[in-house]
């Protein structure tokens, strides 16, 4: 009796990555699939479909499109919108990592699909050890994509692969040249990608909740500095844009959405050592409450070293060297001391 190929939906986006991941998943003997999220109604949408279709139909598999319009709306693009009314900073991919991507096309693949496992072209590598699946970082250091993918837990790594875990982006782009995939014009992801260019984050911001002047008030001495035209268009750590002659280099420190107050400090006043996470999560139970580990507060910053203690449905973290910029709404995540995996994290409150 033949045994049956083991059967792998990909999420394709039409992209280099996730087409690449295809390609070796078929590569390997696997029965592939594409499924596409359609994640808003328009025509860069629509032109995100058609172009997995392409390669879809170049790689000889089966192509489906699963609206999640609905659920992109309410748990991407309201909580995008609603962070920044509220004076945070917030990060769409890891949210839509949880809820779109290893939510709605996840449970598609595997319900509607029948798919036996689950494949996208993000830079990370997951390793069985000990009844544990762990995420760790891929061979490309630049690209490592854990701290978007802190929310998966061990029913998702245990139906996920990630066929990119051994390239470079480099190694990836020669073997999309060397198949002939995607076409050659074909560009990266966008990090917000239903903000379209040449539309930016600030316009879009701009038209959803319009102008709405405030003052510039510096964090120490509570002077009024300034004015502006909403603390949205602003997060913690900017220097540039603010657009006020002072003696030293201004910094936005603090934001108060509710009284529309944009608090301006020095490089100092952007430091802290400790701060909170809130709603926690870990890819494996941890048995300790309180740990060292390296830390990220944002994506493109160094780990550091700190102190973790969990609370209940939180967590304190103290660094050892004082970091900048801390932003309400985004990501505290922390990776294991010794071999950097992914441990788990949180939202900074």
């Amino acid at each position: 009796m033949t045994k049956r190929k083991k059967r792998v939906a990909v999420a394709l986006s039409g992209g280099v990555d996730s087409s690449v991941a295809a390609k070796l998943l078929i590569e390997k003997g696997c029965e592939v699939t594409g499924v596409t999220g359609k994640m808003i109604n328009s025509p860069a949408a629509d032109e995100v479909c058609e172009q997995a279709r392409k390669v879809a139909e170049k790689l000889g598999i089966k192509h489906y499109v699963a609206d999640v319009t609905e659920k992109f709306q309410k748990e991407v693009i309201d909580y995008f919108e609603n962070s920044y009314a509220q004076g945070e900073t917030p990060n769409p991919c890891i949210v839509c990592n949880q809820f779109i991507k290893w939510g709605e096309i996840f449970n598609y693949a595997m319900a509607t699909l029948e798919a036996d496992r689950f494949a996208t072209g993000h830079y990370a590598d997951i390793r069985y050890e000990n009844g544990i699946y762990k995420l760790y970082p891929a061979k490309d250091e630049h690209k490592d994509q854990l701290y978007f993918l802190y929310r998966l837990g061990q029913k998702e790594l245990s139906k996920t692969e990630f066929p990119l875990s051994g390239y470079t982006k480099t190694e990836i782009r020669a073997l999309a040249e060397k198949y002939d995939l995607p076409p050659k014009s074909s560009r990266e992801s966008q990090d917000i990608c239903f903000i379209q260019k040449p539309n930016t984050t600030k316009k879009y911001l701009t038209e959803k909740f319009r102008y709405k002047k405030g003052d510039f008030i510096e964090i120490n001495s509570g002077k009024k500095l300034g004015e502006h035209s909403g603390s949205y268009q602003y997060t913690i750590g900017q220097r540039k844009g603010i657009g006020i002659a002072a003696p030293y280099p201004l910094y936005v420190i603090d934001i108060d959405a509710e009284k529309n107050i944009v608090y301006l400090g020095s490089c100092k006043d952007n430091l802290k050592k400790e701060l909170t996470i809130k709603n926690l999560n870990f890819t494996y139970p941890v048995e300790e409450n309180n740990f060292d580990a390296m830390v990220k507060i944002r994506y493109n910053m160094n780990a550091q070293k700190a102190n973790i203690q969990l609370l209940e449905n939180s967590a304190v973290i103290r660094f050892y060297e004082p970091v900048n910029s801390v932003t309400r709404g985004q990501a505290g995540v922390f990776y294991d001391m010794n071999d950097g995996h992914l441990i788990g994290g949180g939202t900074v409150a």
